[in-house]
């Protein structure tokens, strides 16, 4: 069965586990593959519950979040292991204000039919977050669910993850965070018009807009990308800056696809990142910034090769 993205109840007995699950990385996936086993097993439809917005956009708004993932983006990762459903909450001040009894009987109970739940030991939850695993426990043996606990190492390992993508990203080991997500980091965006200079340069590129501004984007370079494109994949090298040879101020996202020559204006793409090639620099001359774009395609054809 596919999983579907729902706010309305279940009346199918289910195991679910609960988290922010941004990145759906290689701890998270640990997790995830314990639910669908646990669910088979035990003839229980598997549920992850997320929630969004973050809780820290609603209780902190001024805190500059980072996420790797837009709620669509994850939506999409967590289609590809298996769950039955996927049950995305809205965040809010009221929710936030519920007591833990209300939002495990309201929710838990009610509305996904929970008979097994499994999470970590360090889990809080209800207002001020005040409950904690003992109190779930508690509650599972009033209203008939099991709770299964996540070890201390593999929350841990979450964790330690977690802080390890978002660290890598920022410092541009874009192969340090692939390794611990378990697959490419990506950027999903629309193309629009830029102003035309790569074209100029013989490397036509399309302008990537971003448009959620919490969503984390590497430290400024160059590098190796790759992307479907009407069913058909192809590579390409992508820039993250601000085109320092022409003093531009804001920063852009443009990509050149190799040996492909089509029409992407509005078109949304995905763009998954491979390796780094380069910091941006900034060039005394246009000749000096193209020939160092031929230089950047062929170590980006030669890392391809390689990889390939």
């Amino acid at each position: 069965m596919k999983p579907k993205t729902s706010n309305t109840s279940t009346l199918q007995p289910s195991v679910i586990t609960i988290g922010t699950f941004d990145g759906v990385h290689i701890g998270h996936q640990k997790i995830i593959e314990r639910l669908v086993k646990t669910g088979k097993k035990n003839h229980l439809k598997s549920i992850v519950l997320t929630f969004f917005p973050h809780p820290r956009m609603v209780l902190q708004p001024d805190f500059k979040i980072q996420l790797l993932h837009t709620i669509q983006e994850r939506q999409n990762v967590l289609k590809q292991f298996g769950l039955d459903q996927l049950v995305i909450k809205k965040f809010t001040k009221a929710f936030a204000n519920l007591s833990a009894r209300d939002y495990v009987k309201n929710i838990l109970v009610d509305e996904l039919n929970a008979k097994h739940i499994i999470i970590g030991y360090d889990h809080h939850f209800g207002k001020n977050r005040t409950a904690n695993i003992d109190d779930l426990k508690a509650f599972g043996e009033e209203f008939g669910f099991v709770v299964e606990e996540i070890s201390a190492q593999d929350i841990e390992d979450v964790a330690v993850s977690s802080t390890k993508i978002r660290q890598s990203l920022l410092e541009g080991a874009i192969e340090t965070a692939n390794a611990y997500l378990g697959y490419p980091y990506f950027i999903t965006g629309t193309v629009i018009k830029g102003k035309g200079i790569g074209k100029t340069l013989q490397f036509p590129t399309a302008n990537l807009d971003v448009e959620k501004a919490f969503k984390l984007i590497p430290k400024n370079g160059v590098y190796v990308i790759k992307s479907i494109l009407d069913k058909q994949l192809v590579f390409g090298m992508m820039n993250i800056g601000t085109n320092p040879t022409f003093n531009e101020k804001k920063q852009s996202i443009e990509v050149h696809f190799f040996d492909m020559d089509k029409n992407l204006y509005d078109r949304q793409l995905k763009i998954e990142i491979i390796s780094r090639l380069r910091d941006e620099e900034k060039f005394e001359s246009v000749e000096q910034l193209t020939a160092q774009l031929h230089l950047d395609k062929e170590n980006a054809l030669a890392y391809i090769q390689k990889i390939s």
